[in-house]
């Protein structure tokens, strides 16, 4: 019997990355920086309800996501089909005028970037360091992702190099942050909680929001208008070092994706 590994399978990188669900402290910080551009701040404001269910849509997306990344060949082409088919009816028009289409290449582009530089660095601060190969072949292998997501083959940058100089350049000439991304930022960081939950969801809202304000590029901090300093830095810096310490004496069930562990029992059965 043959393992359906799916889209990617045990012997990539992107199995050793995303199976660590550490990652989704990153999911703030992503969603941050896509909606940093105006056209994307402006497709969430008038199609999604941002307002009483910010990380909704962060969660939904990392569904397919995961269904994508760990499932079999047929549930990783339905949840790709599903995504795409989610962006359909997601065009209409900015406050200054321009007209945006969730289907265009370049602002697919820019969103799969947020996810791909989010994750490596991510990984890299809280779970291991990756060598320059192992960032190579994680950058290659995203783009099989970003293919089944409906992005032509000829968008991507040539290689790693070249996509750290696409991430900071759409950083430095698109991401304006319009005040329908403050708008989305401050639900992000202040997200709507029932009254009586609010004194258990406050600290971890503070901790989350440590790395989602934290490790964001400091322009696009700036741009957000967050407040940052020394103190703030130092926290991050220790709650960086301790989740470092703790994560490799947790056991798999508690460290890792759901999803991934599936992923493992089904190709290890069928091996």
């Amino acid at each position: 019997m043959t393992a359906d590994a799916g889209l990617f399978g045990p012997d990539t990188v992107t199995w050793k990355v995303n199976r660590e669900a550490v990652l989704l402290a990153g999911g703030g910080r992503a969603l941050l920086l896509q909606v940093a551009h105006p056209s994307v701040a402006a497709g969430v404001v008038q199609h999604s309800d941002y307002d009483t269910d910010p990380y909704g849509r962060l969660f939904r997306t990392l569904d397919l996501v995961t269904k994508i990344t760990f499932g079999t060949s047929r549930t990783s082409d339905q949840a790709a089909d599903r995504l795409r088919g989610a962006h359909d009816t997601v065009r209409g028009e900015r406050p200054d005028g321009a007209r945006y289409f969730a289907h265009d290449p370049n602002l697919l582009l820019w969103v799969w970037a947020t996810l791909v530089e989010t994750s490596v660095l991510i990984y890299t601060r809280y779970v291991d360091r990756l060598s320059v190969a192992e960032v190579e072949r994680y950058y290659t292998e995203q783009q099989r992702f970003g293919e089944a997501c409906g992005i032509p083959d000829d968008k991507f940058p040539e290689d790693w190099r070249a996509f750290v100089a696409y991430f900071h350049r759409t950083l430095d000439e698109e991401c304006t942050v319009t005040n329908e991304s403050r708008t989305i930022g401050e639900a992000v960081v202040d997200p709507a909680v029932p009254g009586l939950l609010k004194p258990a969801a406050k600290p971890a809202a503070l901790l989350l929001n440590l790395a989602t304000i934290g490790l964001l590029p400091p322009q696009v901090r700036e741009r957000y208008g967050f407040t940052w300093g020394p103190r703030r830095e130092r926290v991050l810096g220790a709650s960086t070092a301790a989740v470092r310490r703790l994560l490799p004496l947790l056991p798999s069930l508690v460290r890792e994706m759901p999803p991934a562990r599936t992923a493992e029992r089904r190709v290890r059965a069928a091996a």
